[in-house]
């Protein structure tokens, strides 16, 4: 077998970038790569590991064996080993053996590069690379306003391995099989967006793709790389943006993962205060490490580079700004001025968000953060976190709080659902109802509601209604849509045997009405994220449980007027106040009879009269059917 020939990607340029942190396109550098050199073809490794004495490329191609393919150390203290194997080609699967310096310590650890990984529960890398010709251009032409902070952003989030299922087979679906089934249910629904949970390579199923092994390759489970490729690509040819879960707050402990790569805490911080999650039992990376922070920013980079992915919804971000997070104390140190934040990980996500918008400033990146900490959708040059959107879970958490509670008793809690705009302006804020909240005995959401079967479905299509209508973009988790009665099973198919049913065929349909709605009335996203897009007409009616609002865009004549009645019991001749005079259609009805609602209360005249009413000088009687959201415009 031919042995390792001295060659490199790095400039001496790359290298000083490298230790600075400030390369953010080390996947073209490190890893595996397809090359040829003195005319013979083979591949060339680089890996990162400083603390070791010795690494060897052990695989199919040398029976494993570490004295095969032994790779040169670089004589500049950048600690990258890296070298030429000929023959070495396409599919070959391979590991590094390292030999530390610290104790002898023997590893053998996957390609923390590599663009292909294992079948789990195998767990080598694969060389490899795909030719890939993306169909796409028109997509990344446009994208700028599909994506933007005016632009309505409706996002329908999915775990790959249980979205749907060949029972018969016990198989999940394929990526090309995605790309059919999945993009024309997206197109079907109206969803602007699709959010995938963690689709880099993970070995534990449990860990719903959340603990990392491969970052820069496509889990296996569903097929290859160029077939993940083809079902964005397939998204775009739809007008669909691809969101990805991205982690960059923890890693597992898995042998051969990330975790004491060299026989040193490389990627991780030594420190278990700092280095490790009690929660989820990972370790946590090196933030304040230049080399760390260019691998997580060059993999941000990656997927937004190398599979066009639209956006990035950057998981755990509460976990990473804070020392003390589930931590008591004693059990963390405060930084360098006394406080518990930790300045190397606020540091690294605004070096992180400041790169991604450099580079592609037509995409978002999100936050997952339930803290109430200041400025994390406000740029980095105002002195914020540089995210393009964050989670609202605190109206989250009130809502489901508030539609949990029996009707009758609501009228004691309306703050509930209006304390959220009193700070709704204050971030870019998503809202979401997300996988989070229908796991670990939290029910499905359909199965938080009170009442009767016809009151619980009413119920969540008023929630629905009140989601689309307030400030902010959406996310939904798949199932939820129709109204999915078991808790969320990771290792199972949703019930798709429920829409054969009325009450899960109107939620459907409604969520349907809803993302289109939102689409094509400009007063419901154009100043989403502006107190200037909602004005209150009462939020003080407790007795009857009534709430509404305006919603408002660049031109007055889109204003929307919503009416939400939070009870079952039907409001005939409910006064509110108006704007102005005129007359007013209705564009949107919760209780229609393709929702599975009532249909029993109409509204036919609806011109304003001059009576006072909220403070305003004209005002309209409506009809209003039980559990229901109406919309009005002026015509």
């Amino acid at each position: 077998m031919s042995k390792v020939i001295a060659h490199s990607l790095f400039s001496d340029f790359d290298i000083n970038l490298f230790k600075a942190g400030k390369h953010y396109r080390l996947y073209e550098k490190f890893g595996s790569h397809i090359t040829t050199v003195d005319g013979i073809t083979g591949t060339y490794f680089a890996v990162w590991a400083p603390s070791a004495k010795e690494v060897s490329v052990v695989g199919d191609f040398n029976y494993w064996n570490d004295k095969e393919h032994q790779l040169n150390v670089r004589w500049d203290s950048s600690g990258i080993w890296e070298g030429f194997i000929p023959f070495v080609e396409k599919g070959s699967v391979y590991k590094y053996k390292i030999q530390s310096n610290n104790n002898n310590i023997v590893t053998e650890k996957a390609d923390p590069y590599a663009r292909r990984c294992e079948h789990p529960p195998k767990t080598a890398s694969i060389v490899w690379e795909d030719n890939y010709s993306w169909k796409d251009q028109k997509w990344m032409k446009s994208r700028k306003e599909k994506n933007a902070l005016n632009a309505p952003y409706s996002v329908y989030e999915v775990h790959l391995n249980s979205w749907k299922q060949k029972i018969e087979e016990n198989r999940f679906l394929s990526y090309n099989e995605l790309a059919e089934e999945l993009v024309n249910y997206v197109v079907e629904m109206n969803f602007t967006h699709v959010e995938f949970m963690p689709i880099m390579e993970y070995p534990y199923d449990p860990s719903w793709g959340y603990q990392l092994t491969g970052y820069f390759a496509p889990t296996s489970r569903f097929g290859y790389p160029d077939e993940f490729k083809y079902l964005v690509d397939k998204f775009h040819e739809n007008n669909i943006g691809v969101i990805l879960d991205w982690v960059p707050s923890h890693f597992p402990s898995d042998a051969h993962g990330l975790g004491f790569f060299d026989g040193s805490n490389l990627y991780e911080h030594p420190d278990l205060r700092k280095g490790y999650h009690q929660d989820w039992k990972s370790l946590i990376f090196n933030y304040g490490r230049n080399e760390v922070k260019s691998f997580l920013i060059s993999n941000a980079l990656f997927w937004l580079d190398q599979y066009h992915a639209d956006g990035l919804r950057v998981d755990a971000v509460a976990s990473m700004l804070f020392l003390d997070y589930s931590r008591k104390d004693g059990e963390w140190e405060p930084n360098e001025f006394g406080g518990r934040e930790n300045l190397e990980a606020i540091a690294f996500i605004k070096e992180m968000n400041v790169a991604v918008y450099e580079n592609y400033p037509d995409v978002q990146t999100i936050a997952e953060e339930s803290t109430s900490f200041p400025k994390v959708s406000s740029p980095v040059f105002s002195d914020g976190l540089g995210f393009g959107m964050k989670w609202m879970m605190g109206w989250m958490h009130d809502s489901l709080d508030y539609f949990a509670k029996e009707p009758i008793y609501r009228k004691h809690h309306q703050n509930d659902l209006t304390f959220s705009l009193n700070y709704a302006f204050t971030e870019n804020f998503m809202l979401p109802l997300s996988h989070d909240e229908v796991v670990y005995g939290k029910k499905a959401i359909v199965e938080k509601m009170p009442g009767d079967e016809w009151q619980k479905f009413a119920n969540l299509r008023l929630l629905y209604s009140f989601m689309y209508t307030h400030p902010g973009t959406k996310l939904l988790f798949q199932g939820a849509e129709f109204g999915q009665t078991s808790e969320w099973n990771f290792n199972g198919s949703l019930d798709w045997h429920l829409l054969e049913y009325d009450v899960h065929k109107g939620v459907q349909n409604l969520v349907k009405e809803l993302n289109l709605f939102y689409k094509t009335e400009p007063a419901l996203h154009q100043k989403q994220f502006s107190f200037e897009g909602f004005e209150w007409i009462d939020h003080g009616d407790h007795e009857n449980s009534v709430l509404s609002f305006i919603r408002k865009g660049n031109e007055p004549k889109n204003d929307v007027i919503i009416v939400l009645n939070l009870t079952p019991v039907p409001r005939e001749n409910y006064r509110i106040g108006l704007p102005k005079s005129g007359t007013l259609k209705e564009v949107f009805n919760s209780d229609k009879q393709i929702f599975n609602g009532t249909n029993n209360y109409k509204n036919v005249k609806l011109k304003s009269n001059k009576k006072s009413w909220n403070n305003r000088l004209n005002s309209i009687e409506l009809n209003l059917p039980p559990l229901s959201m109406l919309a009005f415009k002026f015509k």
